[in-house]
């Protein structure tokens, strides 16, 4: 599903109900000079992907009410899901939450704590 960043300044969606890994990742994003949008829940990711079309998109899978693999099956419903990259940011490495992510429609999944480097490599890979 990866598909090339075609665009001179990519936009990221974060979303992370934990306020601070969030605010945390967008402020490295932005400093990479990335249009970059956060979402601390589901909802708001879905409402806030609406309107912010992302390009790249960086899901916590543990959120409650709306968790990050049903977010990102509702995400790849909209008409700007389909093209975008979804990375699962979590603690969670078991096979059963791997598979759960892969079924989900997610392209990668990380988990914490993610190297930046590792992200930005799959950013790099996916801009080039």
């Amino acid at each position: 599903m990866s598909t090339p960043l075609k665009q001179s300044t990519p936009r990221v969606l974060i979303v992370d109900d934990n306020v601070d890994a969030a605010d945390t990742l967008a402020m490295l994003f932005s400093i990479s000079e990335w249009d970059v949008a956060v979402a601390y829940s589901g909802q708001q990711a879905l409402a806030q992907g609406e309107a912010f079309r992302p390009q790249l998109v960086l899901l916590d899978i543990g959120m409650p009410v709306v968790d990050g693999c049903e977010t990102a099956r509702r995400m790849r419903l909209q008409a700007w899901g389909p093209q975008a990259v979804i990375i699962a940011l979590t603690a969670w490495s078991d096979e059963p939450t791997r598979r759960r992510v892969a079924q989900a429609g997610m392209d990668h999944h990380l988990v914490k704590p993610v190297p930046m480097e590792r992200v930005l490599d799959i950013v790099a890979a996916l801009a080039g």
